[in-house]
C-alpha cells in the first residue's frame, strides 16, 4: 500500500471532535453547538482559562481531566491542551455553495478535492480556500477523507467558515456545475495550458486531483481545461494544498 493512501478509510469517530486552540476558538466564535469541552488539569495558560470562560458562556460542560488521557482521546496528537466534544460536522449542498455566491454578489470559486487521502491536505486547502474568498470546497463520499478532528486542526478554524459539500460522483458534480455556468479547470503536469494563461477571473472551479496519482480519468475529462503550474526546479509536482494555493491566488489577482 503506498503511504500515501493511508488516510483512504476516514476516522469517522473523529467527526465528533475538535482540537487544538484555533480550531476550538472558531467553533466557538461561529456559533457552533459544542457539547463538552476537555482541558488539561493542571494547565494554568491563560489562554485556556479564556476558552473554558467562552465555552461556559455558550452552555458548554468543561471538563477538567488529567493530560495522558487527553493524549489517548486526540485523534491529531497535537491537542494544545483543549478537545471539543461537537455533533459531527454539517456538510453543505451544491446550491449552499452557489447560493453563497449569489448573496456575496461574486462569480463563484469553488474547489473540488479528487480523492484527496491526506487530512491535512484537505485541511489546509479549506484553510486557503476561506482565506482567498472561495465559496465552498466539494469532496466524494467514497475514497476520500471527510471532516474530521485532523481536517478541522489543519484549517486552523476555517471549516467553521467554509462550505464543505460531500458529493456521491464527483464527475457528476462537475457536469451539474457546468450546466449552472462554472468553468471547471483541472490541474495536470501534462496540462496544454499554463496557468497564467488560463481565465480564471469568472465562474470557476479548481480541481485538485488525488496527492499520488492525481485526477481520475473521468474527473479528468470532465474539466473544460487542464492547467499546468510552471516547474523551474528539478521536482515534478507539488502538494496538493500547495497546488491548490497557487491556483487560488492567481483567481484572486485575476479577479481584482
Amino acid at each position: 500500500m503506498k503511504k500515501d493512501m493511508i488516510h483512504d478509510i476516514p476516522d469517522e469517530r473523529s467527526e465528533g471532535l475538535i482540537e487544538g486552540r484555533n480550531a476550538v476558538t472558531e467553533a466557538l466564535k461561529s456559533g457552533r453547538a459544542i457539547n463538552k469541552v476537555f482541558l488539561a488539569d493542571g494547565d494554568t495558560d491563560k489562554t485556556l482559562g479564556r476558552l473554558a470562560a467562552m465555552a461556559k458562556d455558550a452552555g458548554a460542560v468543561v471538563v477538567r481531566i488529567d493530560r495522558r488521557k487527553l493524549d489517548d482521546m486526540s485523534p491529531t496528537g497535537a491537542h494544545q491542551g483543549i478537545i471539543a466534544s461537537v455533533a459531527a460536522h454539517e456538510y453543505a449542498t451544491l446550491d449552499d455553495i452557489l447560493s453563497l455566491a449569489e448573496q456575496r454578489g461574486e462569480a463563484p470559486l469553488i474547489v473540488i478535492c479528487d480523492e484527496l487521502s491526506d487530512p491535512h491536505n484537505l485541511g489546509a486547502i479549506i484553510r486557503t480556500a476561506e482565506c482567498a474568498g472561495a465559496h465552498g470546497v466539494i469532496i466524494p463520499k467514497r475514497r476520500s477523507v471527510g471532516l474530521t478532528a485532523v481536517v478541522g486542526k489543519a484549517s486552523a478554524g476555517a471549516l467553521e467558515y467554509m462550505p464543505v459539500a460531500r458529493v456521491a460522483n464527483i464527475a457528476a458534480a462537475i457536469r451539474e456545475l457546468k450546466q449552472r455556468g462554472i468553468w471547471v479547470f483541472g490541474t495536470a503536469a501534462d496540462a496544454d495550458t499554463a496557468l497564467y494563461r488560463a481565465d480564471l477571473k469568472g465562474s470557476a472551479a479548481i480541481v485538485i486531483g488525488n496527492e499520488g496519482v492525481g485526477m481520475s480519468r473521468i474527473v479528468a475529462e470532465s474539466c473544460d481545461f487542464k492547467v499546468s503550474i510552471p516547474m523551474k526546479g528539478k521536482i515534478s509536482s507539488l502538494n496538493a494544498s500547495a497546488a491548490a494555493a497557487i491556483l487560488l491566488y492567481e483567481a484572486v489577482r485575476q479577479r481584482g
